[in-house]
């Protein structure tokens, strides 16, 4: 007991501290801590649907660009607040992921991730033909949208900062929110009777079919979900970013790639695996981005050492070796369904 109390101190501290941190902190750090928030969402989300739903996607930067674009629409063709452009991305990417997912949900193992990967580049090709948007080429948010958002005139009146400090400490502080938000959200889903049906679909299919489980309604609301909670970050993260492409939007690299990293060196299929991963990440990336490939080498090497030696990632391996877990979901989490 006195272990949980101190463990709940400690991460109200946390938070509290990550609150404060528009308050106390340069305008540097705050846009990169921005960066790791979202990067966490972005992590979650995947890991919540390879990790606990087994579809292992490579093609969630579809709902990045598309949650992005639709942010940019918003603003640019109908005039909306970028606020309200943000909650119409997710939407967009939450009801586009249904023709996707009755596509994708007909392909298994490698052939899924393949097919949601194919998808995305579809997504890509088809963005980059928008004119209205730039095309290929991309466009940049309107210079006053951003500045007159919704919430930035009080920020600057209150804090007396600037308007692009206060954008920064707005968008800062949504990412945090949505993170929270997934954090409790996804560990009171996952403790529920859906959550408990969704892993044992995950590890015994027949199983679960055979109590009355329906692994397809599970999966599809979980992809749905996730969906929606990645193309919220992708327009917030290009609210930030404040210009748009095709190519930028539909990233691999930056938007599924670094992620599946996060999730397997933190520990796939545990919720706080994300949380250690994207630290670890945003260490590394400030120990070794000077040293430009180097740093992509060095993330290979530990992702590999990690998926052969601690494969249920270095959460997943703190747990087994202590039997300490303070975030226990009431079912034991698998070995990783990408090792």
């Amino acid at each position: 007991m006195k272990r949980d109390r101190a463990l709940r101190l400690v991460l109200l501290a946390a938070a509290l501290l990550l609150a404060a941190l528009p308050l106390i902190a340069s305008r540097a750090l705050v846009q990169d801590v921005f960066g790791v928030l979202c990067l966490l969402v972005l992590a979650l989300n995947w890991n919540m649907l390879a990790g606990f739903a087994g579809l292992v996607s490579v093609g969630q930067q579809a709902f990045v660009g598309i949650g992005a674009y639709t942010m940019f629409a918003a603003v640019i063709l109908l005039g909306l607040d970028p606020l309200a452009g943000l909650v119409l991305g997710g939407l967009a990417a939450a009801v586009l992921s249904v023709p996707i997912a009755f596509f994708a949900f007909r392909l298994h193992g490698a052939y899924f991730a393949i097919g949601t990967w194919a998808v995305a580049d579809i997504a890509r090709l088809s963005f980059g033909q928008w004119k209205a948007l730039g095309g290929g080429t991309g466009t940049s948010l309107p210079r006053d949208a951003t500045r007159d958002m919704l919430g930035v005139a009080p920020l600057r009146e209150a804090l007396g900062i600037s308007a692009a400090a206060a954008v920064d400490a707005l968008t800062y502080w949504l990412a945090l929110a949505l993170v929270l938000a997934l954090l409790v959200a996804s560990w009171l889903f996952l403790r529920s009777r859906m959550g408990l049906g969704l892993q044992a679909v995950r590890d015994n299919p027949v199983a679960a079919r055979a109590v009355g489980v329906d692994p397809t309604r599970l999966k599809a609301l979980v992809f749905v979900l996730a969906a929606f909670g990645t193309g919220l970050c992708g327009g917030l993260l290009f609210i930030q970013i404040g210009r748009i492409s095709p190519d930028a939007a539909f990233s691999l690299l930056d938007w599924t790639a670094f992620v599946i990293f996060v999730v397997v060196i933190g520990g796939i299929g545990t919720l706080p695996g994300p949380v250690v991963g994207v630290l670890v990440f945003y260490g590394l990336e400030r120990l070794l981005s000077d040293y430009g490939t180097v740093y992509l080498i060095v993330l290979g090497l530990i992702g590999i050492a990690i998926m052969l030696f601690a494969r249920r990632g270095l959460w997943g391996s703190f747990v087994e070796r202590t039997g300490f877990d303070p975030a226990p979901l009431g079912h034991a989490a698998p070995h990783s369904p990408v090792s």
